[in-house]
C-alpha cells in the first residue's frame, strides 16, 4: 500500500460516519453519464511496472485484468501508465492528462501521492470519474477513494510466521517508520498474529524509508537475517526480502501477491489485495450510469483482501490455525484490534471491551505492539 497521511484518521472517520457515501452531482462543465460497454475506456496510473510479475503494481494489474475479463472489455479499452513516481507531480499530471486525451471515462490512481493531482484534475473534468486508491479524499462529485482492511490478512500471515520460526526472531522490512499509520498498523496486526500462536517470539523491524527499492529492501532483510531472524516479513513492493530469506535457507511472508514462485523454498504466504473486486464494480457502475462518489473500504468478508495459498514451507497445523482465525474475522466474532492492547513501552493503548476504529488503524496509529522492536 502507499503512503498514508495523519489527516486520514479525521477524513476516514468522517466518511465512515456517512456510511462511505457521498452526494451525487455534476460539475459545471459536464456530468457523469452511462457509457456503452464497447466505448468505455479505463485509465490506470501505476507507480511501478506490472511486468515485474509480483508486488504492488502487478497486483493492481491482476485486478484490472480480472475486471476486463468479467466485463468483456477489449485490450484497447485499458490505458496503462507505468513507472509514474507518485512524488513527481509533473509526471503524475502528464500521465493523467494523457489518459484524458486518450478518451478515458474512468481513471484509477493506485498510489497515495497521486491524490492531490487527481483532485485538481477532477475539478477540471467533471464528466470523468477519478478513483483514487489508498488515500482519503472525495469531492462528492467525480472523485472517490478505495482502500481496505489489509491488517486482517497481516494478522493471518503473522500466525504462519509465528508457527514457522525456530529462533523466535522474526524480521519485518518496513517501508516507513511509525509516523506512517498504514505501515504501523500492518506491523502491529502481524505481530499480534505472531503472539497468538507463539508468545515467546519477537518481531524486529527495519525501515527503508522508501516504497520501492530493490537494493534497500534486500539489505534490510540481510541485516535482519544477520541478527538471527529466520522469518522475513515485509511491507514493501519487491520480492527482494523473500529472495534474501531463500538464499540464507530461511522463510518469509511477502506482500501484495503470492511470492512463492519467486522464492519457492522460503515463502510461506502473503497478505494480498483482490483489487478486481473493486475495479469490476466501479467500471460496471460507470457503464450502467450508476457510479456515485462513494468511498470503498472492503475487507476479508467482501473478498477484497486475503492471504495467498499456504506453501509447503509452512509448519504443520498452520492451515488449521489460519482457517479458524479467518472464519472468525469474516463472521465478525473476532476483531484484530479489540480488547486490552499494550505497546512496546508497556502503555495500555486500548482498553478491555473497546475496539480501535478503522480510521485510527489506518490514520492515527503511531505506536508498536508489545512484541515489536525497531532495529
Amino acid at each position: 500500500m502507499r503512503k498514508a497521511s495523519k489527516l486520514l484518521a479525521i477524513a476516514l472517520a468522517a466518511v465512515m460516519a456517512l456510511g462511505f457515501t457521498g452526494c451525487g452531482g455534476s460539475g459545471s462543465d459536464g456530468e457523469i453519464k452511462a457509457v456503452p460497454k464497447d466505448k468505455i475506456k479505463v485509465g490506470v496510473i501505476h507507480i511501478g511496472n506490472p511486468a515485474d510479475g509480483a508486488g504492488y503494481s502487478y497486483a493492481h494489474d491482476q485486478g484490472i485484468q480480472q475486471m476486463k475479463t468479467k466485463l468483456g472489455l477489449r485490450d484497447d479499452q485499458i490505458i496503462n501508465k507505468i513507472n509514474i513516481p507518485d512524488e513527481d507531480v509533473a509526471k503524475t499530471r502528464t500521465a493523467i492528462e494523457e489518459c484524458i486525451e486518450e478518451g478515458c471515462n474512468i481513471i484509477f490512481g493506485t498510489s497515495f501521492n497521486y491524490m492531490n493531482t487527481m483532485e485538481e484534475l477532477a475539478k477540471d473534468h467533471p464528466s470523468i470519474i477519478f478513483s483514487h486508491g489508498t488515500g482519503y479524499k472525495n469531492n462528492g462529485v467525480n472523485l472517490n477513494n478505495y482502500f481496505g482492511r489489509i491488517y486482517q490478512a497481516r494478522y493471518l500471515a503473522g500466525i504462519a510466521a509465528g508457527m514457522r520460526t525456530e529462533s523466535n526472531m522474526i524480521g519485518y522490512v518496513a517501508a516507513m517508520d511509525k509516523s506512517n499509520s498504514e505501515v504501523t498498523g500492518g506491523i502491529n496486526a502481524f505481530a499480534m498474529g505472531v503472539k497468538s500462536v507463539n508468545p515467546d517470539a519477537k518481531v524486529y523491524v527495519k525501515v527503508t524509508n522508501t516504497w520501492f527499492d530493490v537494493t534497500l529492501e534486500g539489505q534490510a532483510a540481510e541485516a535482519l537475517l544477520d541478527m538471527g531472524c529466520d522469518v522475513i516479513a515485509q511491507h514493501c513492493d519487491t520480492t527482494a526480502p523473500q529472495l534474501a530469506a531463500e538464499k540464507r535457507g530461511k522463510w518469509g511472508c511477502g506482500y501484495n501477491s503470492d511470492m512463492t514462485p519467486a522464492a519457492p523454498k522460503a515463502h510461506l504466504t502473503a497478505p494480498i489485495w483482490n483489487w478486481g473486486v473493486y475495479y469490476t464494480t466501479a467500471v460496471e457502475q460507470a457503464i450502467n450510469g450508476e457510479w456515485k462518489p462513494e468511498n470503498y473500504f472492503g475487507g476479508m468478508a467482501e473478498g477484497f483482501i486475503d492471504i495467498s495459498p499456504l506453501s509447503e514451507n509452512c509448519a504443520e497445523g498452520t492451515q488449521e490455525a489460519i482457517d479458524a482465525a479467518k472464519e472468525k474475522i469474516i463472521n465478525g466474532t473476532f476483531k484484530v484490534f479489540e480488547g486490552e492492547i499494550k505497546d512496546n513501552e508497556g502503555n495500555i493503548v486500548n482498553k478491555a471491551g473497546e475496539v480501535i476504529s478503522d480510521a485510527d488503524i489506518t490514520g492515527n496509529m503511531n505506536w508498536y505492539f508489545e512484541n515489536v522492536e525497531v532495529k
